[in-house]
């Protein structure tokens, strides 16, 4: 019955006008964005940042959560029709939307990819309804030991999930940690690691961090290698599956659904690897493996499913935790930090209007989607023409009149150019960026608890061992480093992510 009662207030909160408005514009962004290959999520919500300062603090994240799930709609569109994930997690969704496309089937691919996300977000947003009131309940008996386990556990697990080499990961994560430092001491005050600017005293501005090393990097990438888009057909027709086609698409999309519910929770790239394996286990279920990489329809519904899936229950530890599970949900606790919101278990029982109102958006956002999307595909495939060098001028000059109107900065502008410049040398370098971000945003927390933790205990470090929550989260921890560095582990990782390359 509560949880009636709270589903009538989050429905009664983003069914307001206002809220209404933001959710559209935010999954239309979302949309977009994700069509147009290049730009992606978390730049575009990096971009947007400054933007939420003026708003309320309900309408600034619903609108942030409809840009990151609608992206993942939009993904697929570019996927299916240009053989190019808007993406990453759509791209397993290019290799047989593709194929299906170019047998003239591209009407019921897309309709396939819409379809199962629609039922994938329904059904994940539940869960999320289902399962945050009570995981918020046990957050909030929860000491600074524990937090400070928590986030351990988190930042061990993006590092195991990131692209790439691990020792990497480590290293992008230690840096962000030490970007996380810089500024004033958070209990004596004093100034650390400034180098004598003073700019620097109230510490690194987290949207003009977020701005370059997502933004401004990505676009600086994608002029160096802009890609040809070649559309394979102006006008897409036939968007009704048949009933063997929705006879093939119930299992995948079904096991998509609570694949994505499942793995969306794990700190690092959750509807990425949901995507993958959905794809993996629909490929082993099929009776008729060979129709894979050839237009199965198996191949669009599952990996789709599952990635709207993923990115729906990466929201259950952001709002009952704090803790973000992706770069994405790092970037909504900047938002929510920068309408000052403490992110933690805390939200739920002081402002209950904001928690569930974010619920409820999710599952109207996703009705949007469907009801939008098929109409507009004609839209997007003309907007798929569009030059990457007509388009990045007005990216760039909407992040630098963004970043500064947060706080009429000028030095805000030489730091996104600066993060920028290092964001794009990481890309060069093989390094991935959102290790960095995950351990910039929970760097201050991180050592906020330690020390608290360690000021009740009187100094004494056993006190994270001694209590089992936190000594079976750093036991967790350990584990995960411990099986990510096993020989056979470590070639399957590899092999994972040499596929989605």
């Amino acid at each position: 019955m509560e949880l009636l009662d709270n589903l009538a207030l989050g429905f009664a909160t983003a069914a307001s006008w206002e809220n209404l408005l933001f959710c559209l514009i935010g999954v239309l962004l979302g949309t977009l964005i994700g069509v147009l290959p290049g730009i992606g999520a978390t730049a575009t919500i990096a971009m947007l940042l400054p933007i939420t300062f003026q708003l309320s603090p309900v309408s600034s994240l619903i609108m942030l959560a409809g840009i990151y799930y609608g992206a993942q709609y939009g993904g697929s569109t570019t996927a299916i029709l240009i053989n190019m994930p808007g993406e990453s997690s759509s791209a397993v969704t290019a290799i047989d939307g593709y194929q299906m496309a170019r047998k003239g089937r591209a009407g019921v691919a897309l309709a396939t990819a819409a379809i199962g996300s629609f039922f994938a977000g329904t059904v994940s947003t539940f869960l999320v309804a289902l399962f945050a009131p009570p995981l918020t309940t046990v957050a909030l008996q929860f000491a600074s030991a524990e937090y400070f386990s928590l986030m351990v556990v988190g930042l061990v697990m993006s590092i195991a999930l990131a692209h790439g080499s691990i020792i990497k990961a480590l290293a992008m994560m230690i840096l962000g940690l030490l970007l996380g430092m810089v500024g004033s001491d958070i209990f004596e005050g004093t100034p650390r690691f400034t180098l004598g600017i003073m700019d620097f005293a109230d510490g690194l501005n987290f949207v003009a961090v977020a701005v370059g090393v997502f933004g401004v990097a990505e676009i600086l990438r994608n002029l160096e290698d802009e890609k040809t888009r070649s559309v394979l057909m102006s006008k897409v027709e036939g968007l009704m599956p048949s009933r063997e086609d929705f006879r093939r698409m119930a299992g995948p999309v079904l096991r998509g659904t609570g694949i994505g519910s499942i793995l969306g929770v794990l700190p690092g790239g959750g509807a990425i690897l949901a995507a993958f394996a959905s794809y993996t286990v629909e490929k082993k279920l099929s009776k008729t493996p060979g129709e894979f990489g050839q237009g199965a329809i198996e191949g669009v519904a599952g990996p789709e499913s599952a990635n709207n899936a993923g990115a729906q229950t990466s929201f259950i530890p952001l709002l009952t935790l704090g803790i973000p599970a992706n770069p994405v949900m790092a970037l909504m606790v900047g938002a929510m930090i920068i309408q000052g919101i403490v992110p933690g278990p805390d939200v739920a029982t002081e402002q209950p209007d904001l928690f569930w109102g974010i619920i409820a958006s999710m599952w109207i956002g996703n009705l949007m989607l469907i009801v939008l999307n098929l109409p507009l595909v004609g839209l997007w495939v003309r907007l798929l023409k569009v030059p990457y060098y007509v388009l990045f001028p007005i990216i760039m000059a909407f992040c630098s009149i963004g970043v500064y109107s947060v706080k009429s900065n000028v030095f805000d502008l030489y730091s996104v150019a600066f993060f920028g410049f290092i964001g794009y040398v990481l890309v060069k370098l093989r390094c991935e960026p959102a290790p960095l971000l995950l351990g910039f945003v929970l760097g201050p927390l991180l050592e906020e608890n330690l020390r608290r933790a360690m000021i009740f205990s009187r100094g004494d470090p056993t006190t994270f061992v001694t209590r089992p929550i936190s000594a079976g989260l750093l036991l967790l921890a350990v584990a995960v480093l411990v099986v990510v560095f096993l020989p056979s582990i470590k070639a399957k990782r590899e092999e994972v992510f040499q596929d989605e390359e």
